[in-house]
This record gives C-alpha cells, sequence and structure tokens, in this order.
C-alpha cells in the first residue's frame, strides 16, 4: 500500500497542525443518525451574495452546466439531452447522447468544454464512458455532432458513478469515477473505478502520470462528484461517504484516499485525510467550482450551498438552507457570477412547480 504524507500540496503544507479534526472511522456503517459536522461552519450568514434569480426553470434532473464559447449548455441525466440555454431564460435541445442506461445515479452526467469541443461523461450499457463532440452552428441553433469514445467501460452501476469532467491547467482532461459498488475497486490499482482519472484530449495516458501505463491519478475514492482548481494550481475534490463522513480532498498525484478501509479522517500514515468532513445529512456535494478565493460547493442532501475559503479549507459557511432543495452543481459564468442548479426532480427531492431551477447570484 502506498504511503502518503497528509500534508499534500502547496496549500495542504499550510494547513499542517491547523486541522483539528481528529476523528478515526471504518467503513461500517453506523445505526445511528450521521454525526454532526466538526468542522468550523458558519450557517446562513449575511451574504456577500447579490439577490438570487431564476435563469431557467422547468428543468429536467439537469446533471452539469457548462460554457461553450460563452453559450450555456446544461445536460439532463435520465432524457439524455443537451440543452443550449438562451438570453430570455429558454431552453433548446441541441441533440441527444445516445445509448444511455439512465437506472439510478447512471445517465447523462458531467460535461466539460476543451479545444473548442464538448466532452461528456455518461452511462452505456457497457459502462461508463467519456465521448467527445464536435458542435456547429451559431447560438440559437447549435448542434450536436458524432460521438467520438475516448474512454469507455469505467464500472458502472446505479449509484457510485463519479461523472464529473474537468479540464486543469495543464491541458489534460480529469474525471472522477466511482466504485460502482465495490469498495475494493477503490483499491486496485488495475480498475478505472473509485478514481481520479487524468488524461490526454484523446484519452491516452500522459507521460508523468504517477503510475506507468496508467490513467489512475488518485485513487481510493468512493463517489467523488466535484473538482476544482484554485489560482495557485492546488486541486480540489468533493467525495461522497457512507454513513458517517462526506470529504473535501486536496488531490495530489498517486495519493491513496482510503475507501474502502477508511472513510473520513484516519489519522493514518498510509492514506491521505480529506481537509474537511462533513455528516452525510448536511452534505452529500456534488458539484464544485473556485472564485476569487473561494470554493463553492453543491449539496443534494444538505440543501446548501456550501463556501470554504482556499485559505483555511477546514472552515465553510453555508447558503440558502432549504431555500432550494438539492443542489447538484455550481459554476462560474464567464461574466464571474455564481451559477447553480438544482435537483429535485431526479426521484429524490420534493420539487416545487418550477423546478427544476438554474439560479443566478453575484459573489463579492
Amino acid at each position: 500500500m502506498r504511503s502518503m504524507n497528509r500534508a499534500t500540496g502547496t496549500l495542504a503544507a499550510t494547513i499542517g497542525l491547523s486541522i483539528l479534526l481528529t476523528s478515526c472511522t471504518t467503513a461500517t456503517p453506523e445505526p445511528s443518525a450521521p454525526p454532526a459536522s466538526d468542522h468550523a461552519v458558519t450557517d446562513q450568514a449575511d451574504a456577500p451574495f447579490g439577490t438570487p434569480r431564476a435563469v431557467a426553470t422547468g428543468l429536467n434532473a439537469p446533471w452539469s452546466v457548462v460554457f461553450l464559447d460563452g453559450t450555456p449548455l446544461i445536460s439532463e441525466r435520465d432524457s439524455g439531452r443537451i440543452l443550449e440555454l438562451a438570453d430570455d431564460g429558454s431552453t433548446r435541445e441541441i441533440g441527444t447522447v445516445a445509448g444511455i442506461d439512465h437506472a439510478g445515479e447512471g445517465g447523462l452526467l458531467g460535461m466539460t468544454v476543451g479545444d473548442g469541443r464538448l466532452y461528456v461523461y455518461s452511462t452505456g450499457t457497457d459502462g461508463n464512458r467519456i465521448q467527445r463532440y464536435d458542435v456547429t452552428g451559431a447560438p440559437g441553433s447549435l448542434a450536436l455532432g458524432d460521438a467520438m469514445t475516448i474512454l469507455d467501460e469505467i464500472p458502472s452501476a446505479s449509484y457510485h458513478d463519479g461523472g464529473r469532467l474537468a479540464f486543469g491547467a495543464d491541458g489534460m482532461l480529469y474525471a472522477t469515477t466511482g466504485d460502482a459498488g465495490q469498495g475494493s475497486a477503490a483499491q486496485d490499482l488495475d480498475s478505472l473505478g473509485g478514481k481520479i482519472l487524468r488524461m490526454t484530449i484523446d484519452g491516452e495516458v500522459p507521460d508523468d502520470n504517477p503510475f506507468a501505463d496508467s490513467l489512475v491519478y488518485s485513487y481510493g475514492h468512493r463517489n467523488p462528484q466535484g473538482l476544482s482548481w484554485a489560482d495557485d494550481g492546488t486541486m480540489f475534490a468533493t467525495e461522497f461517504g457512507q454513513n458517517t463522513w462526506d470529504e473535501l480532498n486536496i488531490i495530489t498525484p498517486g495519493a491513496n484516499y482510503g475507501w474502502p478501509t477508511v472513510e473520513g479522517i484516519a489519522n493514518n500514515d498510509d492514506f491521505t485525510d480529506p481537509v474537511q468532513q462533513w455528516g452525510p445529512s448536511i452534505a452529500s456535494p456534488s458539484g464544485m467550482t473556485h472564485l476569487d478565493g473561494t470554493l463553492f460547493i453543491a449539496n443534494l442532501r444538505g440543501t446548501v450551498l456550501r463556501t470554504v475559503p482556499v485559505a483555511d479549507p477546514t472552515a465553510s459557511t453555508d447558503y440558502y438552507s432549504g431555500e432550494y432543495g438539492r443542489i447538484r452543481d455550481v459554476t462560474v459564468t464567464p461574466d464571474g457570477t455564481i451559477w447553480f442548479i438544482t435537483n429535485n426532480t431526479d426521484g429524490r427531492g420534493e420539487p416545487d412547480a418550477d423546478d427544476d431551477r438554474l439560479i443566478e447570484v453575484t459573489w463579492g
């Protein structure tokens, strides 16, 4: 087993002993309700936000929102549709991802944009896959081209599918994958499940990946769904735990984050500990973005938009507690505002008449 130091990366070295969380837990479920978070959290503070407004309504289980040359695109998990959002809040379908298996948590999941093309993570009949699309036409008449599969046979199931895609400043494509309900896969370096993967735009292994001839960048993950980088290059990921702790991790190449041997902070030199953990009842962290030294985390079960200062990732502040229901993704628009999407129509929420919604707020 690879031994890793908990003080990881540029930022983690500055955290050092400031992490006061010392709880240790295994993957064994607890019979009681999840414990409260033991981090420094402020709830419903006076928000440095403007007044929230609905940019779009009536969405069907949206999962990801990205910008292609300034035009917003939204993925719908169950329908497999990719929608173009107009300035007036109306949407139009630019295409449907073929061969979607949308049982449970699977379906059309994350998207990202790189080299002018759209990259899509979805669940097919033979596993999760990453596909690349050219998008033709002008805003208002965009059309999805043919799919080019760059990676397939990623373990899939009706739960724990990961699904987030993002390009790093290094030009490489990163993908989060879940353990697909098989915890042992997360520790198996020959499996793509329970990992964060790093690849070229064509799905090839970069020469400087931590394991030779392997797409694996980090391992020991249960169901990571958020990826973001701070201005100094520090990489963060959010992760769904089992019954005890959800996590915010600093990701370093080759690190082992412990699942299924441990969940949350373990104080074990064989594993890299999270910099913050929450009980699942107040978290279930999905999408994440970064703006001006602050991480923004969308939370499903916790029904909050949570902010974490990069300078002290052991602290956090919650906004909009319970106001919008389940929140799936959050992103920064080209003009610097925050957008987040609700996820109340996915079968686990209690949708209002306007759900699901895309909400805009101004930060700072």
